[in-house]
């Protein structure tokens, strides 16, 4: 029996992170090893970029997400790679008819790895602490909750208004569970309810977990899983063919034949939320806060060539991806003409443009090196500033220092970055923000989406930003291995029916 049991639910939108890597459709390799999964092994799995710390609550990154959320922390609902609203620590829920009252009925017999038992309580002060406390991440996400009680096993979230997004978003951080009163230091170590505990972080190189024995539910199929931090895609596919890692994620697509010439792997292309985006900082005083020079830009830059350097994903002309609700193809918005961008700039009285590109310096120099030359087209100097990742979250996200700036956004349902003209894209527009609102408050999930639909056509044709490619989840999957999931993989990481043979 499967440890989760999809159900139709009523959500929508959400969620705001940022991470990396590059849509294609198929799911995971079949093994091609007839011997049965190893109870006992131990799987090593590539990822790029490793935390600067485990604090979920508070410290921004999908790094956390991808391998906490559901492996080591649950919430009352979980979703799953395909979106799907599942069950997890609440057995099931129910909606009020005014969209006001949610009423969730928590598992029993759960327990944290310290081994204290879970209890309603536990529930209502973590939802109710986010809620209260602005420095966890997606404390705003339950903003508009006015109560959360529990009745016996039975807890309540009561609403000010109908919320489209409160199952989602109770997905997500927002509605992870932890211990009332836990001591545990959230920076270096974990205590959840998840398939997996946190043994250890050897910090710079990998983090180990363990199964955890007690689970409430299908014990996890390998002992333990070890995540290797190997951000260079050379290096990681040296580790794969020495037989070092089992599963090599954010690869680089290009390396296939590579990879799979040995036939003890083969690459998976699964979709994706990951949007490659180029922002813009439209502050007062910069020549970007020119509508016209904005889309010149987007119309100087060949979105084909993204993705045929990458050899994956799709390309991608507004603020929400194919998977999501609210989704609209936008190529007419501002199709590659040099030509007509260079009318643009003549128009705004722009000559000789410099701008300085932000970009993490774990991505692939192609991405610079297409801008750079399709710029330089139409008369703009781009000059690359290739940084840290501590540096770029620092400069661009905090602080909003910066021109151009690409980082790869794999959080679903974001679009309410857009409506939020305190983020790091500068982006302010009345008509969104409203528009986003009323997508809130809609019950009907056809309406919301229409209404997200209507907004995202606005955020491109304002140039708001430029949207490189919808990236791809890139994985190579040892033979061997079954369970691994292929969509969504640089956003959540479940691994609980990751499993290994040793034949």
């Amino acid at each position: 029996m499967p440890r989760r049991t999809a159900i139709v639910a009523t959500s929508l939108l959400a969620a705001g992170a940022l991470l990396l890597t590059a849509c294609g459709g198929q799911s995971e390799p079949s093994s091609t090893t007839t011997a049965p999964p190893d109870p006992d092994a131990s799987a090593a799995i590539r990822l790029v970029l490793e935390p600067e710390n485990l604090d979920i609550r508070q410290t921004a990154g999908a790094a956390l997400d991808q391998i906490l959320v559901d492996n080591v922390y649950e919430g009352l609902v979980a979703r799953t790679p395909e979106q799907e609203i599942v069950p997890s620590l609440a057995t099931d829920w129910t909606v009020s008819p005014d969209g006001l009252t949610y009423t969730f009925t928590l598992r029993e017999g759960v327990t944290f790895h310290d081994g204290q038992e879970l209890t309603p309580q536990d529930a209502v002060w973590s939802l109710a602490t986010r809620k209260a406390t602005p420095e966890w991440r997606d404390s705003a996400r339950l903003a508009n909750v006015e109560s959360i009680t529990a009745e016996g096993q039975d807890i309540a979230l009561r609403l000010a208004e109908p919320d489209s997004t409160l199952l989602w978003n109770l997905t997500g951080r927002a509605g992870l569970v932890f211990k009332e009163g836990d001591t545990v230091d959230y920076s270096t170590a974990a205590n959840g309810t998840g398939p997996f505990r946190l043994d250890d972080w050897r910090q710079g190189d990998s983090i180990t977990y363990s199964r955890n024995e007690e689970y409430w539910g299908d014990k996890a199929q390998v002992a333990e899983v070890v995540f290797d931090y190997i951000p260079d895609n050379q290096a990681a596919l040296n580790a794969a063919l020495a037989g070092e890692v089992d599963v090599v994620t954010g690869f680089d697509a290009n390396l296939k034949d590579q990879i799979e010439q040995s036939g003890d792997f083969a690459l998976v292309l699964g979709q994706s939320t990951d949007k490659g985006t180029l922002a813009f900082n439209q502050k007062d005083g910069s020549p970007l806060a020119d509508q016209r020079v904005r889309q010149a830009i987007r119309q100087a830059i060949d979105h084909d060539a993204f993705v045929e350097a990458l050899a994956s994903g799709e390309t991608q002309y507004g603020p929400i991806p194919s998977l999501d609700p609210g989704y609209e193809d936008l190529a007419d918005v501002a199709p590659f003409d040099p030509e007509a961008a260079r009318a643009l700039l003549e128009e705004a009285g722009v000559e000789d443009l410099e701008l300085t590109l932000t970009i993490p310096n774990f991505y692939s120099t192609t991405i610079p090196q297409i801008l750079v030359s399709n710029l330089n087209d139409v008369g703009i100097t781009l000059e690359v500033d290739s940084v840290d990742f501590s540096t770029w979250l620092n400069d661009v996200y905090i602080n909003q220092d910066y021109d151009l700036s690409f980082v790869l956004h794999t959080e679903a349902r974001d679009f309410e970055n857009w409506a939020n003209p305190d983020y790091y894209f500068t982006y302010d527009n009345p008509e969104v923000q409203d528009l986003y609102a009323k997508s809130l408050a809609a019950t009907d999930e056809e309406e919301a989406a229409a209404l997200l639909a209507e907004a995202a056509r606005i955020v491109s044709e304002d140039a708001a930003a430029d949207w490189l490619y919808n990236g791809a989840s890139v994985v190579a999957v040892g033979t061997n291995i079954t369970g691994m999931p292929s969509i969504n993989v640089n956003e959540r990481l479940d691994l609980s029916e990751l499993a290994k043979s040793n034949g």
